[in-house]
């Protein structure tokens, strides 16, 4: 039921060999012993990501990353300012300030899209989601980190269906133990596919089980029900795969743009003019004809414009994810945020070493700019290749050239870049 691997992050013949064989090919759970370092990901930065929440929810700051908190599997969303307005935890003593906060022994608190809020963590997990995705592949909606911290005796979702594929890395101090059922098992076993709550203790035997210590990362593939329990505090993080249907991708993405160009009825435009009255007497079939000939003369021009639209957004979504590092990009992203901001204020000048954040990718194609996820204008012939290079493997001393300080200064809007020292020694 388990393996182990010793080097970190997992190298490629890890997700091109290791795990198609342990899962079958990507379709059964399997548990790998001690992958992530306490280096990488541990309760404290988990932790700290919360505070992260707390410090902007008390700044009045709109972010993306969110707290939930569970008594039980009851969601108690009137908890939720108390836990992050309350002073804080005292070192060391988390579960019971918690405990004190929303009046009960056993809590779940779900954090939604750490890597937004948390560098630490960000840069730590995504030594291994870069590694997943060079030897495995791009999940194209990219990854995200979601936190479970407590001492809850169930998921508070219940026996629930997970929809993509996902690691679910565990850092202790307790030991979690975690069931899975293949759908159609779950289906046998339960009537249908809904989720379970209660008392479910009679599924439990028929599920396979894994027990999860501190560093261990379990892979689940999609469309398997799963829940997980523990008796002591603990912490987890789960790292799901958004790859979406390609159905879903061109619905909420590619054809609302690509009609809507060519849908556009602007004031004073022929295809602005307002249509004639309808007499009462025609009946709707004279309306029907003059919305069909529009619409199928719009779908007509989206068909030839298709392949030209879906390479445009699979070239955009594919720089974006990449150069976030592969997480999935948050409109309030409060990490990138400050440290945009801790950029801005710092002197550029000839001299000023530079280097691209870690996991972060900065991407040159054409005349554009990825990094951390966000887009630029780009000029490769500042942006040159092998300034690019310098600034993705480690810092970079900017050159005398008022261009390439003007492209970094624009670029270090984008929170994606760091810089090491000042200014060069003048004599």
């Amino acid at each position: 039921m388990s393996s182990s691997t010793a080097a970190w992050p997992p190298p490629r013949a890890f997700w091109t060999d290791t795990l198609p064989e342990k899962t079958d090919g990507m379709t059964r759970p399997h548990l790998f012993k001690g992958v992530v370092p306490a280096s990488a990901a541990n309760p404290d930065a988990v932790l700290d990501g919360f505070a992260a929440i707390r410090r902007a929810h008390t700044a009045g700051l709109e972010i993306t990353a969110n707290a939930r908190v569970y008594v039980g599997e009851e969601h108690r969303p009137d908890l939720v300012d108390k836990v992050l307005a309350a002073d804080a935890w005292p070192k060391g003593g988390f579960p019971a300030w918690m405990q004190k906060q929303i009046g009960a022994e056993r809590f779940s608190l779900v954090l939604n899209t750490l890597e937004s809020v948390s560098e630490p963590l960000a840069a730590g997990l995504g030594e291994f989601v870069g590694a997943l995705i060079d030897g495995w592949g791009l999940p194209a909606g990219g990854a995200e980190l979601v936190a479970f911290v407590g001492n809850y005796s169930g998921t508070a979702f219940g026996v629930h269906e997970g929809y993509e594929n996902a690691f679910l890395t565990h850092y202790g101090p307790g030991t979690k133990d975690f069931y899975c059922w293949p759908a159609d098992e779950y289906r046998k076993l339960t009537g249908g596919t809904d989720p379970l709550y209660g008392d479910y203790t009679w599924l439990l035997e028929h599920g396979e089980h894994f027990a999860l210590e501190h560093g261990d990362a379990l892979f689940l593939p999609e469309r398997v029900f799963h829940v997980g329990r523990q008796s002591e505090f603990s912490v987890s993080v789960a790292i799901p795969l958004y790859t979406f249907p390609d159905a879903a991708i061109a619905r909420a993405w590619i054809a609302p743009d690509l009609l809507g160009g060519l849908l556009v009825s602007e004031p004073d435009t022929d295809a602005g003019r307002p249509s004639p009255m309808q007499p009462l007497t025609a009946g709707p079939d004279e309306l029907a004809r003059r919305l069909t000939t529009v619409t199928a003369a719009a779908f007509t021009a989206a068909a030839e414009q298709a392949p030209a639209a879906a390479a445009e957004h699979a070239h955009q979504r594919w720089h974006t994810v990449l150069s976030n590092g592969g997480w999935q990009q948050t409109d309030h992203d409060l990490a990138r945020d400050e440290a945009a901001a801790a950029f801005a204020a710092a002197g550029l000048a000839p001299g000023t070493s530079v280097a691209v954040r870690a996991p972060y990718r900065l991407m040159v194609t054409g005349e554009q700019a990825f990094l951390r996820g966000c887009e630029t204008a780009a000029d490769p012939a500042v942006l040159t290749t092998d300034l690019v290079e310098r600034l993705n493997t480690g810092p970079t001393a900017l050159p005398d050239d008022p261009n390439v300080i003007a492209a970094i200064r624009t670029l270090g809007a984008t929170g994606g870049l760091t810089l090491t020292t000042t200014t060069e020694e003048t004599e």
